[in-house]
């Protein structure tokens, strides 16, 4: 009795045919890994990116070319006579002057007060979680909080600020209605709300630092300070070019707390770009103006964002 073998199979072993011998499949089915699929989940996202923000820059835009009034129903191109007149106007350059000078005045103190405030946690000293806490819960602080503390803190007659300067025998100082000092009681102010989050920034820098170059330079012989000036704040570069160009462009875009504690004032000492802009669109009614003058504004922080990122990647 002869056996035979199925087709495609072997005479010995009476297997069937393989299924790989027969032809494989060449179609794929669209399913996650596809290269559209990921489209329908970011979908959503663009969607409201292009309605609140790609529309928003592209209409007011548009409208820094034009004449648009809050109190005209019709509006005309005028070119570029927006522009034109903003590079005349004082008072754009005068709230670009007190912007300028507030960011100077706020950025160096943000920098070197959450250092020493971080190398002060970092250094190991009692009562960790308290003095974390202490550093970094004013940044967690809604503007109006922080504005009414400090008007409290500044006021003329029952202020903290006052009484101290009667205890220690010295005048009285007026810190938002006089013109020298309201652009520094701000800052002051800024810099004890904001202060935790550059602190925060320096802190997590410090404890990823390797500690094989500072013991080497202790056993060697070198001092604390000699450390901290040769091996740590090298090593911290990085993160002070980080918080440089962030606090820059955080006090460029000052807004709240000088509308609320000053308006401007005293004499428009404390006017920054921004509120010059609000100022001139919903107050004096003219957005085609306000436009202008906010995009030249946007142009300038490009600018100098720029010029910072070229002078952090020269020096790495």
């Amino acid at each position: 009795m002869t056996t035979t073998a199925p087709p495609g199979g072997d005479l010995r072993t009476g297997s069937g045919p393989s299924r790989t011998d027969g032809p494989r499949r060449t179609g794929r089915r669209r399913g996650v890994g596809s290269p559209g699929s990921g489209l329908v989940f970011v979908l959503p996202f663009l969607l409201l990116f292009a309605l609140f923000l790609v529309w928003p820059l592209v209409q007011g835009l548009w409208m820094s070319f034009t004449d648009s009034s809050l109190t005209l129903r019709e509006t005309s191109f005028v070119g570029f006579d927006n522009y034109a007149e903003a590079f005349g106007d004082p008072d754009v350059w005068s709230s670009l002057g007190n912007t300028a000078f507030f960011t100077v005045i706020s950025s160096v103190p943000l920098a070197v007060i959450a250092l020493a405030m971080a190398l002060l946690v970092h250094s190991g000293i009692a009562g960790q979680w308290a003095w974390r806490l202490a550093f970094f819960a004013p940044y967690l602080l809604p503007v109006t909080v922080v504005t009414l503390i400090w008007t409290w803190l500044y006021q003329p007659d029952l202020g903290f600020a006052n009484q101290l300067l009667d205890t220690l025998g010295m005048e009285p100082v007026g810190w938002l209605s006089d013109e020298s000092v309201a652009m520094w009681s701000i800052a002051a102010l800024t810099v004890w709300w904001t202060v935790g989050f550059n602190f925060l920034l320096y802190l997590s820098a410090l404890q990823s630092l390797p500690t094989t170059f500072d013991e080497a330079a202790a056993l060697d012989g070198a001092g604390a300070w000699r450390r901290l000036w040769s091996i740590t704040l090298p090593q911290l570069r990085r993160t002070t070019a980080l918080v440089a160009m962030l606090q820059v462009l955080a006090s460029l875009k000052v807004f709240d707390q000088i509308y609320i504690m000053t308006k401007g004032g005293p004499g428009g000492s404390t006017r920054p770009v921004l509120e010059y802009v609000y100022d001139v669109g919903f107050t004096g009614y003219r957005l085609g103006y306000a436009s202008a003058v906010s995009y030249l504004f946007f142009a300038l922080i490009v600018v100098v964002s720029l010029v910072q990122l070229r002078l952090f990647r020269q020096e790495d």
